[in-house]
């Protein structure tokens, strides 16, 4: 890491927040935890946040993760893949799906997405992942397509979840958060 890792002897923090983040985590702290421990608010409003991202939302578990193993594929982020990628497989997905992402990001992804390994639903979701990643703007006829396959809470969460993740990889990759050994 480009920082010193987060300790309470190098900046004490409140006993709450850490207890709060451990809790989410399942008892322990991850590097990013210890990144984001140099700053209270930060660290507070992320693991409220980003807890709802992750559990809180009633949009299909394996359509998000694939969504953000996409932003962690197209970034580089790759503590981002090593958490998320085991997350998408416990949310139902396959590793041959995880496969065909791999080969779908190598190509441009942006564009309509056809690896027959992947669900019609996947497939949208890699590529408004990709555009919102890439480019930021949507293409229109993609986000049509997202309409007929997506109700407007779906279409929310799914944005939500990509865009969270972009910020996360950003995060990670300025800081060069590496995955715990």
């Amino acid at each position: 890491m480009r920082i010193p890792a987060w300790s309470q002897s190098l900046k004490a923090q409140p006993t709450d927040l850490v207890d709060a983040i451990k809790a989410r985590r399942g008892g322990t702290l991850i590097n990013l935890d210890h990144t984001l421990l140099w700053s209270e608010p930060v660290a507070r409003g992320w693991n409220v946040f980003l807890k709802e991202v992750r559990t809180g939302l009633g949009t299909s578990r394996k359509l998000r993760e694939i969504g953000i193993c996409t932003v962690a594929l197209l970034t580089g982020a790759h503590y981002e893949y090593h958490h998320h990628a085991p997350d998408f497989l416990a949310a139902g997905g396959t590793q041959a799906e995880l496969d065909a992402l791999a080969r779908v990001v190598q190509g441009d992804a942006r564009q309509p997405v056809t690896d027959p390994d992947l669900d019609e639903q996947s497939r949208l979701v890699i590529q408004y992942a990709a555009q919102m990643t890439q480019d930021v703007h949507i293409q229109d006829a993609l986000f049509e397509s997202l309409k007929q396959h997506f109700d407007t809470t779906e279409i929310v969460e799914l944005t939500t979840a990509i865009a969270t993740y972009n910020m996360v990889a950003r995060l990670l990759l300025a800081l060069k958060v590496t995955p715990e050994s």
